[in-house]
Order: structure tokens, then sequence, then C-alpha cells
């Protein structure tokens, strides 16, 4: 079974390295043609918040987002806190995917309270996890 496809991805971590495998395993998948990437959590958080003011936010919002957990500055935590004040179009369009090291069973619980956080996934991102990503 072929993958879905979606219009566009947004890759989150501090690790240049990370990004670069999962950019690489999401382009393998053909799963879009367009990968957006950022090392920060804030400066995802002010794209998103600048895409909102285009008239073409339907076109160029993602559709899924792979967010990293730990990180300096603004963890995936508080990410997800700014992403709930955010238009209710872009909550709906975005489907987060916390992709992390982290086994706190914690951290998985606590990222069920959100509910743009659709799947809870340990990094590396794989083939299979991306082929299976049914969100």
């Amino acid at each position: 079974m072929a993958p879905k496809r979606y219009r566009s991805v947004m890759l989150i971590d501090d690790n240049e390295i990370d990004n670069l495998i999962n950019q690489k395993m999401v382009e393998a998948a053909s799963i879009t043609d367009h990968i957006y990437i950022h090392t920060g959590a804030r400066s995802a958080i002010e794209f998103l918040r600048n895409i909102e003011k285009l008239d073409l936010a339907d076109q160029v919002l993602p559709d899924v987002i792979f967010l990293d957990i730990d990180m300096p500055l603004m963890d995936g935590f508080q990410f997800l806190d700014e992403f709930e004040k955010l238009m209710a179009s872009t909550k709906k369009k975005c489907r987060i995917v916390m992709l992390t090291s982290s086994i706190n069973p914690q951290d998985v619980n606590r990222s069920k309270k959100y509910a743009n956080v659709k799947l809870y996934l340990n990094k590396p991102l794989t083939h299979e996890s991306i082929v299976d990503l049914a969100i």
C-alpha cells in the first residue's frame, strides 16, 4: 500500500543530523514535495504565526509536524503550548507527531494532553513509521 501524501511536512529538531536523516527518510518515502526544516521550536512557531497572516495559509501550512521534545530555548512542550494559541484553522490543518529519543512515560502521557498530537514515535524516523503514518 502506498503511503499517504501530504502537501507539506515540517521537521523541528535542534539536532541538524537528526533533521537531515529525517528529511532523507521523508524524501525516500515520497510522502511530500515540500519539507520545512527548523532547528528550533521558536523559529517554527514564528513561521506558523507568519503563515497565518497570509491568504495562502491553507496551501502553505504543513499537514504534519514532526516535533522533538528536548530542545534548548523552547522545548517541544513549550512549542505545543504556543501552538494551542494559534488560529483554529491552523490547529485543524497541522497534525503533530512527537518524534523523540525520550522513552520517559511521563513525556508520552503529557503529549496525550494535546489534541493536535496524533502520534508519539521514537527516533529515528523509519520508512515503516512513515508508511504507517495515517493521520
